[in-house]
């Protein structure tokens, strides 16, 4: 790791140098934000804790997925973004459960219905329709109700192009390591009161040997990605806009069945459909939005080893639908100068239809639910008020009512003061609470239990935000502890051989994150941060005692991220990026000793470098993206291969 920063070190004091010969410094931005409260508000008007990867960002890093980038911001990790392509993600978010960070398009939820712990595939979500990203932290539940335990990222897709040209049109095509070719086209038309917009992409790669595996007939297990995103902004008159939209994702790969176990005719089918409008109603001072969602998620995994047997079956097929709604109407009301009103009610309703069926050692296996014995529905109400009294004191104060159609009701909160002390200096505070509540899966199968609870969560934050140097340099400090109660806990009793899903465990994390950001001259900008996170989960051994251990499974406490993006001439740029990521827990079935194995996984540091050169005068850019340059060998999840050096080379045009 010492030599890789020392290099970037280099690169950044030689880069530095370069910036002082330009006196011509640009002040960082104060972002317009749209995640925090629903409607747009800046950054500095706020107490919550976000952060924002714009446009500019996700061209810097051609060739990436979102996994992958999302696992270089500070306090998100991605278990799954550096193994094969195809692999399953998740998503922690300042060290919490998978499950508890909430995914939202354009605002909008997405569950996974059919899905054991409900969250998001964000396999889903094609890098190349993304126009930017806000990661909100901390707990969210007021405004955007279950799973925004740890946070919520929000992805927010392209819609529009030059407005100043009735037509224009993007396209990007590249080609690297392991044959993976990534091709998009998207094109916007503007007429008087209408724009649409309709974006194509496709990802295929070879991939690699996705388990390590000592078979020599081993085979690389590849992925392809087909997305189509399409829409329109109809202004129907001045103060009434409908947005109609419609994505759908196919997703399809080689799977392998497990850590160090190869499979070779192992394979899944995976389509997202999510179609809804959006309408935008303003009424003098108040803005008001209709909006409704459909969301389908289809998957299949398909094992036939008829020929090459993979010691558990030689036949399985699993079939998981899940079907959700979403109803939400919600307004904002300025009351006065300094006091806004935001209030809403939503409505949830999801259900779904699995199949399974399996032909091994002890003879066939089928087991099946319908969406009639797998439903649910939640109706909620929830209102929030900002204050801003014009001299630096800002509040948010909010509340949640949830109406659930198995377990009753649940109620959240949250209290989130700020204060703009000077021009530099702005000190905040959050408490909150949070809840998620169980999948359907966990209520209605046959471990279900349809007296489960919600888990419920408390979270707490505390920073400080300074800028220095006419606003060139911004740093932020963040405390934060996430007490969550109720845990949903697989448990086993070995006096009845029956097991269900219960409320059981207690988890306790906390940590703290640091972010700075230099605007080292107008063409030259350095961000850095480190994020630190512990934690343990209180539980109860075999003999009914309580224990408790550490949570962070596949998490590291440590975490370390250093980026510096300049410009070298009118057409040339360079982005250096470095991340460091300490040592992890982990367990693994071992499939010879049929025991659960824990290991502790070394830390490693990748160096990524983005080059780009701009064809000013046709609007094209050709980029090299080279990733894991050192060609580090580490592992990320025990048992699974990741990418060693890989390089890929495209372009990008507009017109």
């Amino acid at each position: 790791m010492s030599k890789k920063i020392l290099t970037l070190i280099a690169i950044s004091a030689s880069t530095f140098a370069l910036a002082q010969q330009d006196t011509t410094s640009a002040k960082l931005l104060d972002d317009v934000v749209v995640t925090a409260t629903k409607f747009p508000i800046k950054t500095s008007s706020t107490g919550k804790v976000i952060t924002v990867i714009t446009q500019q960002q996700l061209e810097q890093n051609g060739g990436k997925d979102l996994a992958q980038i999302l696992t270089e911001q500070a306090g998100v990790f991605i278990s799954g973004s550096n193994s094969n392509l195809g692999k399953d993600k998740s998503v922690y978010l300042r060290g919490a459960r998978a499950e508890h960070t909430l995914i939202t398009v354009d605002g909008v939820p997405l569950y996974d219905p059919s899905g054991i712990g409900n969250n998001f595939d964000i396999r889903n979500i094609s890098i190349n329709l993304i126009e930017r990203v806000e990661i909100l932290k901390g707990s969210q539940s007021t405004l955007y109700g279950s799973d925004a335990i740890a946070g919520v990222i929000n992805i927010i897709t392209k819609k529009s192009g030059n407005p100043s040209k009735p037509l224009s049109a993007n396209a990007l095509a590249s080609y690297g390591s392991n044959n993976t070719l990534n091709a998009n086209a998207g094109i916007n038309i503007h007429q008087k009161n209408i724009n649409y917009y309709a974006g194509y992409s496709v990802q295929k790669t070879d991939g690699i040997n996705e388990t390590i595996s000592s078979n020599p007939n081993a085979d690389k297990d590849g992925y392809e990605q087909t997305s189509l995103q399409t829409g329109m902004t109809i202004k129907a008159s001045k103060n009434i806009s409908v947005n109609p939209y419609f994505r759908y994702t196919k997703n399809k790969g080689d799977i392998d069945q497990g850590a160090f176990v190869d499979e070779l005719d192992y394979t899944y089918d995976q389509k997202s459909i999510q179609a809804g409008v959006k309408n935008e109603l303003q009424f003098g001072k108040t803005k008001l939005n209709i909006l409704y969602n459909y969301n389908s998620i289809d998957r299949t995994y398909l094992d036939d080893s008829t020929k090459s047997q993979n010691g558990y079956d030689k036949y399985s097929k699993g079939t998981y639908k899940g079907i959700e709604h979403f109803i939400d109407v919600f307004a904002n009301f300025t009351l006065d100068k300094k006091t806004s009103l935001t209030t809403g009610v939503d409505y949830r309703m999801s259900n779904s239809t699995q199949d399974f069926f399996s032909i091994g050692f002890f003879g066939p296996y089928k087991s099946s639910y319908s969406n009639d014995s797998l439903k649910q529905n939640q109706l909620a109400i929830y209102t929030a008020l900002n204050f801003n009294n014009n001299k630096g004191f800002n509040l948010e104060l909010g509340a949640r009512f949830n109406r659930h159609s198995v377990y009753g009701n649940n109620w959240v909160f949250n209290f989130n003061p700020s204060y703009q002390v000077n021009d530099e200096v702005k000190v905040f505070a959050n408490v909150s609470s949070g809840y998620k509540t169980p999948s359907l899966y966990q209520l209605f199968s046959e471990y279900g239990n349809k007296n489960l609870r919600p888990e419920v969560s408390l979270n707490t934050e505390v920073g400080l935000q300074h800028l220095f140097d006419h606003q060139n340099i911004k740093t932020q400090l963040v405390l934060f502890a996430r007490n969550v109660n109720d845990v949903h806990f697989f448990y086993y009793n070995p006096s009845t051989f029956q097991a269900q899903y219960i409320n059981q465990d207690k988890q306790k994390d906390y940590g703290v994150e640091f972010e700075a950001s230099f605007n080292l001259s107008k063409n030259t900008t350095l961000r850095t941060y480190y994020t630190a996170v512990d934690g343990n989960i209180n539980t109860k051994n075999a003999n009914g005692k309580d224990t408790s251990y550490n949570n962070l499974l596949r998490r590291p406490k440590n975490s370390l991220g250093i980026n510096l993006a300049t410009k070298l001439s009118k057409n040339l740029s360079l982005t250096t990026n470095l991340n460091w990521f300490g040592p992890r827990s982990d367990a693994y079935f071992n499939s010879s000793t049929f025991k659960t194995e824990y290991v502790t996984l070394t830390s490693y540091a990748l160096l990524d470098v983005y080059l780009e050169y701009a064809f000013t005068k046709h609007n094209v850019k050709a980029f090299v993206n080279a990733r894991n340059i050192g060609n580090t060998s580490f592992t990320e999840i025990s048992g699974y291969n990741t990418l060693g050096r890989n390089i890929y080379g495209g372009f990008r045009i507009n017109f």
